[in-house]
């Protein structure tokens, strides 16, 4: 199988709720629904929409997880062969877990930011 990589903005521990506010950026390369090698965290000096697509084409990112994305980007990633899950709410792990089974879904709210809201 082909060699991935994921971009999931991050807020903390969590998905970020909007992508063209994240200054944090967690960048996985997974193949088989393995892991190869560390994942990597990027801390961007400022949200910038734009900075964000261009990080995407360039480190050739295949998937990316987010909260909300503005049409405008969504189409732009479409178009470049973004395989993009979008409304996704959760933690990152989470995330990550269920992106290498195969089985995350755009709009998902993952069981774990559940039980987090509900012990506040």
């Amino acid at each position: 199988m082909i060699m991935r990589k994921l971009l999931i903005p991050l807020q903390g521990d969590f998905i970020a709720p909007r992508f063209d506010l994240a200054t944090e950026i967690l960048i996985v390369r997974f193949e088989d629904g393995e892991i190869l090698g560390e994942p990597r965290t990027i801390i961007m000096e400022r949200p910038s929409d734009e900075g964000l697509c261009q990080m995407i084409v360039e480190e050739n990112i295949t998937d990316l997880v987010c909260g909300g994305i503005e049409e405008l980007h969504y189409n732009f990633l479409a178009w470049k062969k973004v395989a993009i899950h979008d409304a996704v709410i959760g933690s990152w792990q989470d995330a990550v877990k269920k992106v290498l089974s195969g089985n995350l879904e755009s709009g998902t709210i993952l069981p774990s930011s559940v039980n987090s809201v509900l012990t506040l």
